[in-house]
């Protein structure tokens, strides 16, 4: 399958995207842990303290987990940093609170930059897929005790995950939408595409990483391959659903014994 220049547009579709989401999960975090502040001087050194110790403890928290482990309790990982768990509840309302900070840390430091210089990389359509995909699997295996802290906290439910996931959806799906178009393919279907990819992934690398039966190149290489499969689907079929359910890829018949 031939592929057409990227457009230039498109890397800074993806750029844009994941920038302007990026500061809407950012004031969705920071929101709740900052009171409006006031004229009073003193109101606004307080709430400048406030979020600079919440931004230390953060940092200890991360230090903590990846050495304690993704389980560890707010004693543990008040005791690993150096202060009372009094202090922790001082600038964190629960454990989930503080757990929502570190995601935030861990998507704006580490998981976006990474996959934003995926997808604006000027690359074919496969290896784009591919790279993105190792990217993202490799940075979680490089961090397991972080993601798992984040990203795939077993009982708990985190807005900032499902708005890291919508992120990393709107980043994809203006990338493909991009792609898709400089093909003469409908885009219209771009973001339940993006999502369902994404969904995919992060559903299967929340379990991988728990469990990590494979090595990372093995899992990535096998999520390759339902991505791209899709793709070409898609693709194959101009981007219209009643062209693809008309005449749905072929495969080949089970051979009788």
């Amino acid at each position: 399958m031939p592929n057409p220049p990227k457009p230039p547009s498109a890397t800074r579709a993806a750029v844009n995207a994941a920038a302007t989401l990026t500061r809407e999960l950012e004031q969705r975090v920071l929101t709740p842990a900052v009171e409006a502040v006031a004229s009073d001087g003193r109101k606004q050194r307080w709430e400048k303290h406030k979020q600079a110790r919440r931004e230390e403890l953060t940092s200890g928290t991360v230090d903590a987990v990846r050495a304690l482990g993704a389980d560890a309790g707010m004693d543990d990982i008040a005791g690993h940093i150096g202060v009372s768990k009094t202090v922790l509840y001082r600038y964190f309302t629960d454990k989930n609170d503080l757990a929502a900070a570190v995601t935030f840390w861990y998507v704006e430091s580490t998981v976006m930059p990474r996959l934003t210089e995926a997808l604006t990389a000027e690359m074919d359509d496969f290896e784009l897929v591919r790279t993105v995909i190792g990217v993202y699997v490799r940075t979680v295996s490089s961090d397991p005790n972080v993601y798992r802290f984040t990203m795939a906290r077993p009982g708990a439910s985190l807005p900032v995950t499902a708005d890291a996931e919508k992120l990393f959806g709107a980043a994809l799906e203006s990338t493909l939408r991009e792609r898709l178009a400089a093909r003469g393919t409908s885009p219209d279907g771009a973001r339940t595409w993006s999502l369902a990819m994404i969904g995919a992934i992060t559903r299967a690398v929340d379990d991988w990483i728990t469990h990590p039966v494979r090595p990372a190149d093995d899992m990535a290489e096998e999520l390759t391959m339902l991505v791209w499969g899709g793709v070409v689907g898609v693709v194959r079929a101009d981007g219209d659903p009643a062209t693809f359910v008309a005449d749905p890829p072929r495969i080949p018949p089970v051979e009788s014994p």
